[in-house]
This record gives C-alpha cells, sequence and structure tokens, in this order.
C-alpha cells in the first residue's frame, strides 16, 4: 500500500481571512497538516483550540499553530493573510505603505524555514505584495504569487449563474488585471456552458445579456468588497474558500488554469507587475502564464490597469 506524502499548508495571520482559511482548508482537506501562526499569542492559540475542537467532524487532517514564528518550518505552502484589514472606503492601494512594511520584516524569515515551499499572497493588495515579495527573495519565478482575481472571477460567475438561472459551475468567465479597483472581466470570451454569453437568450428567446447589464455586473463585481466590508468589516468566507482551493491546486499539483497573480515579465509589453492572468498552477506554483484572445477595449483595460499597479509598486522601490 502506498501512504498519502504528508503535506503541511501554513496560514500567515490568525484574524478573520486566516482563520477561515485555515478551517476551509481543514474541512476540504487540503493539506494534511494546518498551521496557524501569529504574532498574538492569546488570539492564535485560542483559533487553534477553536479549530482543533472541530476536527472530529472532518477528515485527517490536524491543526497546530502559535505565536512562534518556528512553527512554519518545512511547510509545503505558506499562505500569508497578515497585515492590516481594509476599512470601509478604503482601496486596496491605500493600505500598500503598511503591509509592505509587515511583508519585508517577515518574508525573508518564512522563505529562511520553509525554503522549497509555494508562497500564496492574500493580504491586500495583492498584487503590490507580490511584486514587493519577489525582489526581497531569492525565490524562483513562480514560487511567490497571489490569490489576486480568483475570488473575482467566482464572484463573477455566481452573478451571471444567477441572473442566467444555471449552476456557477456552468459559468466560463474571468476577472483579470489588478485585484482592485481596475479589475475586468473578459466579456469577449465569456460563456455559459459553450454559448457565447452574447448570445444567450431568456425562455422568450430575448439577448440576457445586453452591454448594460455586462456594464452593471462589472460594477458589482469590482464593488463587491467594499459592500461586504461596509456590513460586516472584512470579506473572509469566499476568500478563505478560494485561498484553500488555491492550495490544493498545488499541493495535489493539479496545473489547473486560475487568475492568480503573478510577476510578469515581457507579456504584451508588461514587465516587472503583477496582475492577474490565467496560469497554469500545480506543484512548485505557478508554472505558466497564458495569453489569451482580448479585443481592443480589453487589451487596453489590462495596460490601464498595469500601469496603476506600476505606480504603486514605484513608491516601494
Amino acid at each position: 500500500m502506498t501512504l498519502a506524502r504528508s503535506t503541511k499548508l501554513t496560514v500567515v495571520g490568525a484574524g478573520s481571512v486566516g482563520s477561515s482559511l485555515a478551517y476551509a482548508a481543514l474541512i476540504r482537506g487540503s493539506a494534511r497538516e494546518v498551521v496557524l501562526y501569529d504574532i498574538a499569542t492569546a488570539r492564535v492559540e485560542a483559533e487553534v483550540l477553536d479549530l482543533a475542537h472541530g476536527t472530529p467532524f472532518t477528515g485527517a487532517s490536524r491543526i497546530t499553530g502559535g505565536s512562534d514564528i518556528e512553527v512554519t518550518a518545512e511547510s509545503d505552502v505558506v499562505v500569508i493573510t497578515a497585515g492590516a484589514k481594509q476599512r470601509p472606503g478604503q482601496t486596496r492601494l491605500e493600505l500598500a505603505g503598511v503591509n509592505v512594511g509587515i511583508l519585508a520584516q517577515m518574508m525573508p524569515r518564512l522563505a529562511e524555514l520553509s525554503p522549497n515551499a509555494v508562497f500564496v499572497l492574500v493580504t491586500n493588495p495583492c498584487d503590490v505584495l507580490t511584486a514587493v515579495a519577489e525582489r526581497i527573495t531569492d525565490l524562483p519565478p513562480g514560487r511567490i504569487f497571489s490569490s489576486g482575481t480568483v475570488l473575482d472571477s467566482a464572484r463573477l460567475r455566481w452573478l451571471v449563474a444567477e441572473s442566467a438561472g444555471v449552476a456557477p459551475q456552468s459559468v466560463h468567465a474571468l476577472i483579470v488585471g489588478e485585484h482592485g479597483d481596475t479589475e475586468f472581466p473578459l466579456w469577449s470570451t465569456a460563456t455559459i456552458g459553450q454559448t457565447p454569453l452574447s448570445e444567450w437568450t431568456d425562455a422568450a428567446g430575448a439577448l440576457l445579456f445586453p452591454r448594460e447589464r455586462l456594464e452593471t455586473l462589472t460594477h458589482d463585481v469590482v464593488n463587491a468588497a467594499y459592500k461586504i466590508i461596509e456590513g460586516k468589516g472584512a470579506t473572509n468566507y469566499a476568500i478563505g474558500l478560494s485561498g484553500a482551493r488555491i492550495v490544493e491546486a498545488v499541493l495535489k499539483d493539479e496545473r489547473r488554469i486560475l487568475p492568480v497573480s503573478s510577476v510578469l515579465h515581457g507579456f504584451r509589453g508588461i514587465d516587472g507587475v503583477a496582475l492577474s492572468l490565467p496560469s497554469i498552477v500545480g506543484a512548485g506554483g505557478v508554472h505558466r502564464v497564458l495569453d489569451m484572445p482580448l479585443d481592443a477595449r480589453e487589451e487596453q483595460l489590462l495596460q490601464n490597469s498595469a500601469e496603476a499597479l506600476r505606480a504603486s509598486i514605484a513608491l516601494f522601490s
């Protein structure tokens, strides 16, 4: 009998996002061992204990953790959620200064303790932090990336599915670019099943997704996080689930295509900027960033998104 390789996932940050991601990973069996690390001793110990009490109802995964960074050693995947929380009305890029400082302080030590790990950044602004993290470590390309627009794309698929009366799994559509205000959907290639979104009709034969409807959906996706933050202070459940899903793609070497954010080098004239594009994700991280058909409007939006991020990254060079 072949025994499954033991896998270790470390979640850095025991706040609402980190704890939700650890919870999702335990329920989904994303890794055999889940470690929760935070410098706030009482908080992280309480979260670990609460999660541990639920493990009799989950699979074979176990949860440990603490406030000593040594607990992260020899991780296969490290997901970083630690950082200042986005306040109501605050953009993700406005978070950049304080969270860049936090990342610069802990990233070298995390990489030293887990030299073979894949690092996934969830802390916002995740695109800016991904570019900074690549600069301050000597890890190979693809080993550091962020959750990018994986969640944004899920929000889009859910909204389209609700409008069309189909399962979200039957909607094939992506949000790309910045994980933030300049992100945009690839409407030109979006489909429901095999039918282009532009040709999807209701029972009476009327087009269900005219341009005005697409603009409303775009607005709803881009502003979804702000609406949730205004109502309850943070987004946590959906990002926890999407983070766990990314971890599984790495640990199971699924080579799944996901719109994660990695630093681009010569992609459509974009260099040194991290933004989300469909990418092959498997063991070792991002294997390849995929080019995709873009109409003229989408091409311009991609360049606009890259320019917005380039300007923000320049502040920390």
